[in-house]
């Protein structure tokens, strides 16, 4: 059964990959969900499952497209949704007898690691040459900062110079990049566990998960990769990445701290309700602020402080 169900979800993630060179806004959102079937075999069977989902759809897409296409399945779909499966279900005993499983906080730090590593891997799949990449990086930019005045989006003021503007903002695409990956793993991650949940195959409980917080050790990670950000190259690519990655992190963190200190408050559903209207409307502003409160949170201990009751027992 496995090796069906791993090859199956292998060719279902390869197709939803593959659609991207389409172009069009429905061939990304198919291709946002790719991760999903991987993650959906690794959590209802095992992570063998998924192991065998990555390297079906990986031989998929180079038999089909090229080997590079292959290696970029590979390492941006296929082994980033493997691995966070795999220590999703992660466990030790405990002094009761029961089950300690591997805390969401963490779950979420290796989230963001995953994620940089796999920008840093699309990176080095367009090219290994630095320069040849951050050629490509500003060229796109350019071409679409070119659509974006032709379409009357954005009005830059005459005495930019739209080439020059491209190349400076090269250097940050890394961190948005890392970001999304973050929102992408996350969101395909908590499908999945839903869907396996529903069909009572995960063998995790449904764990509380307003209560996650990241370790002190990322505002560490943070800084340091900050710092070697700065040093150049892909090595500087990967840091970037890291810092965009860890700043999305902190950003579920601090949604995930208004979630658990508005627990049993009367304000808690008019306050979610337009905390997620504005994320739509107003993401630039709120994703900060959101980010900002996970660094606190995480910093200072604003949960242990407040004195939260403890979690239900059914979430």
């Amino acid at each position: 059964m496995i090796p069906i169900v791993g090859i199956g979800a292998g060719l279902v993630s390869a197709l939803l990959f593959a659609v991207v060179i389409t172009g069009s806004p429905l061939a990304a959102l198919l291709y946002s969900a790719a991760p999903l079937p991987i993650f959906i075999a690794a959590l209802g069977w095992n992570h063998r499952s998924g192991l065998l989902a990555t390297a079906a759809g990986a031989l998929a897409i180079a038999v089909a497209l090229s080997p590079s296409g292959g290696i970029a399945f590979a390492l941006i779909i296929g082994l980033p949704a493997w691995w966070i499966a795999y220590l999703a279900l992660l466990a030790r005993g405990d002094d009761q007898g029961g089950a300690e499983w591997y805390p969401l906080g963490n779950l979420l730090l290796w989230i963001a690691a995953t994620a940089a590593l796999a920008t840093i891997g699309s990176a080095l799949v367009m090219t290994t040459d630095y320069d040849a990449y951050r050629m490509v990086i500003s060229r796109m930019i350019e071409n679409l900062l070119n659509e974006m005045v032709r379409g009357r989006l954005v009005t830059l003021p005459a005495d930019v110079d739209i080439k020059e503007l491209a190349q400076n903002l090269a250097p940050a695409v890394p961190l948005g990049i890392g970001a999304s990956f973050v929102t992408t793993i996350t969101a395909n991650l908590w499908l999945a566990a839903r869907a396996v949940k529903l069909s009572d195959r995960l063998p995790r409980p449904w764990p509380f998960i307003p209560s996650t917080a990241l370790p002190r050790r990322a505002l560490l990670l943070l800084v340091g990769a900050a710092v070697v950000s700065a040093v150049g190259g892909f090595v500087g690519i990967a840091a970037m990445a890291f810092v965009g990655a860890l700043l999305a992190a902190f950003m579920f963190s601090g949604l995930c701290l208004l979630h658990d200190i508005s627990r049993g408050r009367p304000w808690r559903l008019p306050m979610l309700i337009s905390v997620y209207v504005s994320l739509v409307v107003m993401q630039a502003v709120l994703t900060p602020l959101l980010a900002v409160a996970g660094l606190v949170d995480t910093a200072f201990g604003l949960r242990r402080r407040a004195a939260l009751p403890p979690p239900p027992t059914h979430s």
